[in-house]
């Protein structure tokens, strides 16, 4: 069986742990009975971990119950960026294999709800376990926003983001982020209300920052191009811009003047919210890579000449499989 499932970005800003987006990038899962296990990869993350660790493995094997599978990933998804590649993996590896609650799975394996939930639902999702099960929520999303996100060449691995969080935070702290998730929703719903304070947040990007010290000046450089807001993607280091469609290219531009003036190499890539999640059978097979990928944009940064370039396999670094934002 086939199935595909987007990237999402999770947090944007102060929905830490409960917000997460779909976006235009994928992955696509095939699994196929066979005599033993078989695991190919393609694009990013191509060769990483071809054999039974393999995360989309690990999830078909448990849902199918033994390991007499060829399974075969072909991803656009930036591995170790905060851009939910494991969870969408896990969501399409789940469906590939016929499982009846895929979102379920996916939750479980990879430990955050909202990026499985909007992997596998599409749209704006708040999502959170409600009594050991996952509630996910559908929210209004304005059709123009569009997203610029800075994709650096460096990964960042989300348990060692995690671990820069404090443990507890202060009362005041809680209700500033309250107050920006409200206007956050507020802004995704309608694009005129969306403004820089619905970003901000106190709970988790402050902290992260010295695992990616070039991000305070990557997400005020968005928003000086003009960016109506910026935030990290999920755990980092991916840095968003939020705009409209018709100011995308623009900012696109901006962004990767900036990448280059911060020393940062990677990527830019124009963005645009994904409505439809997991799509399962012969309409989830993504188009030779090679091709542009559906509805994104995408340019080199940081020092030296930008060029274009299509969906590749992620390159030298270490990468975590299991990363969830």
């Amino acid at each position: 069986m086939l199935a595909r499932a987007p990237a999402s970005a999770a947090n944007l800003g102060p929905g830490f742990d409960t917000l997460a987006l779909a976006l235009d990038r994928y992955v696509e899962v095939e699994v196929e009975p066979a005599s033993r296990l078989i695991v190919t990869s393609e694009g990013e993350g191509a060769g990483m971990s071809d054999d039974a660790g393999h995360l989309a493995a690990r999830v078909a094997m448990d849902v199918v119950g033994h390991d007499r599978l060829a399974i075969t990933v072909r991803s656009q998804i930036p591995v170790g960026r905060g851009l939910g590649s494991s969870a969408a993996l896990a969501v399409a590896a789940a469906a590939a294999a016929g499982a009846k609650d895929p979102l379920a799975i996916a939750a479980e394996e990879d430990g955050h709800p909202e990026n499985a939930a909007a992997s596998f639902m599409g749209g704006l999702v708040v999502a959170t376990k409600v009594r050991g099960a996952v509630r996910a929520v559908e929210m209004p999303l304005d059709p123009a926003v569009a997203v610029v996100a800075i994709v650096p060449d460096r990964p960042l691995s989300t348990a060692r983001a995690r671990q820069a969080l404090p443990h507890q935070v202060g009362i005041a702290d809680a209700t500033f982020n309250l107050g920006r998730f409200g206007l956050l929703l507020a802004g995704l719903a309608d694009h005129r209300m969306l403004s820089r304070e619905a970003g901000e947040d106190r709970l988790h990007q402050d902290y992260r920052s010295p695992l990616f010290p070039e991000a305070p000046k990557l997400l005020n450089a968005l928003l000086a191009a003009g960016a109506l807001m910026a935030c990290w993607s999920g755990a980092g280091p991916t840095m968003l811009g939020l705009t409209t469609r018709d100011a995308a290219n623009a900012l696109r531009e901006q962004a990767i003047l900036a990448m280059a003036e911060a020393g940062v190499a990677g990527r830019v890539l124009l963005l645009h919210p994904e409505r439809v999640g997991l799509v399962v059978g012969e309409a989830a097979r993504l188009p030779a890579f090679g091709d542009a990928s559906p509805g994104a944009a995408e340019a080199l940064g940081g020092p030296g000449p930008t060029t274009p370039a299509g969906p590749s396999s992620a390159s030298t670094g270490v990468f975590d499989f299991d990363e969830n934002g």
